[in-house]
């Protein structure tokens, strides 16, 4: 008896393709490696290449040469654009670019790109100062706020900046990026659109004791501890992105203390509630400019305790709801750009916070968004 034959055993089989043929069948890509670098205040450096028809600028890096690993590349590039010999301590961000993206200059023949970006580090004043350019290729640099970068980058180089960088103020996992979006969850400084706030005041020094009498304390802000040693951020959003400030304000003539402003700029802002709070120093401000010039007065800071923080509102002096974010103390001073003051009042915020409430220093975490609905806090 003939067995039935099955249609499959009627297949024609696959030819097996040579090495050459398989290896001309993968797909083929450019790599580039760049490095996001700042100063001490946190902004980022772009470098202006000679080259580029469009006039847009570029962040330290190059192209991968073959058989060359993208951070060997990069180190290269680093030392030949800039004439520094930096260490790169984590990948950043991995970024796809598409073979037709619209931000390819016209007759540009590019068969896509995967470019990992790397954190570069901060650079002192030394540093900066020993900067050299190769001028044939680079006519200049600049260290710029994020939100000025951006407008000197191409757009997708400016979203990949931007997450990339993010990634580093918020401790979060690498980006994975495809045509300058993310493809993974979105974190919550990319959520919110949050840039360093450069301040022309960063290197002012916190002075402890008492304000003096002649001083007038025009605002009062404060480090809001919530039990495991973060601290409460709020960012203002507006059309250039979101801001980062600590809880609180300038004060109003319905004030009738520092500390008033305080638990009422914290309450409208941030949903806050707050106990216990103690001043860590002042800040002079020497001409009062943002106030009209008033002249010399004080900027009071301090910490506080939150007991509890309620839902989401709108805040009223700007009729929209501020982003509130949970950070480390070290990484808000990050985001506030006070450079080196700043970090040393985090350390002083920190040290308040175990002494006077038994903290614990917050561990490094990924910067956090308060629920719309708010947090119970135990």
């Amino acid at each position: 008896m003939t067995s039935p034959v099955s249609p499959s055993d009627h297949h024609t089989p696959h030819a097996v393709p040579s090495a050459a043929q398989y290896a001309a069948s993968r797909h083929a890509t450019w790599l580039g490696a760049a490095a996001i670098i700042t100063d001490e205040v946190g902004r980022v450096l772009l470098v202006h290449p000679t080259y580029r028809e469009d006039d847009s600028w570029l962040l330290p890096g190059g192209v991968v040469e073959p058989g060359e690993h993208p951070h060997i590349t990069c180190r290269r590039e680093i030392t030949e654009e800039l004439g520094l010999d930096l260490p790169l301590s984590a990948v950043l961000a991995v970024h796809s670019f598409s073979q037709n993206h619209p931000d390819l200059q016209p007759a540009t023949h590019c068969p896509g790109e995967v470019r990992f970006v790397f954190d570069g580090g901060t650079l002192s004043p030394d540093q900066v100062q020993a900067i050299r350019l190769p001028p044939k290729e680079l006519s200049e640099y600049a260290f710029l706020e994020t939100r000025d970068a951006v407008q000197r980058l191409r757009p997708v180089d400016g979203q990949i900046m931007l997450a990339a960088y993010r990634a580093r103020l918020g401790n979060t996992a690498t980006a994975h990026l495809a045509d300058g979006r993310h493809i993974l969850d979105v974190p919550a400084l990319d959520r919110h659109d949050v840039h360093v706030r450069y301040r022309p005041l960063w290197d002012s020094p916190l002075h402890p004791g008492p304000v003096p009498e002649r001083l007038p304390v025009q605002q009062a802000w404060a480090w809001c501890f919530i039990p495991d040693g973060r601290v409460v951020v709020v960012a203002d959003p507006g059309p250039r992105g979101a801001l980062p400030m600590l809880p609180g304000g300038t004060m109003e003539s319905t004030d009738a203390t520092p500390e008033d402003t305080l638990h009422r700029e914290a309450a409208e802002e941030a949903q806050l509630a707050l106990t216990d709070p103690v001043r860590l120093g002042w800040v002079l401000d020497e001409t009062g400019e943002v106030y009209g010039g008033k002249g010399p007065n004080a900027r009071l800071r301090l910490a506080a305790w939150v007991t509890a923080i309620g839902p989401a509102a709108v805040a009223p002096a700007t009729g929209h709801a501020f982003a509130r974010l949970l950070a480390t103390p070290a990484q808000a001073a990050a985001l506030l750009g006070w450079g080196p003051p700043g970090a040393r009042q985090a350390q002083l915020a920190a040290e308040t916070s175990h002494q006077r409430w038994g903290l614990s220093t917050a561990r490094a975490a990924a910067i956090d968004e308060i629920p719309t609905q708010g947090m119970r806090l135990s």
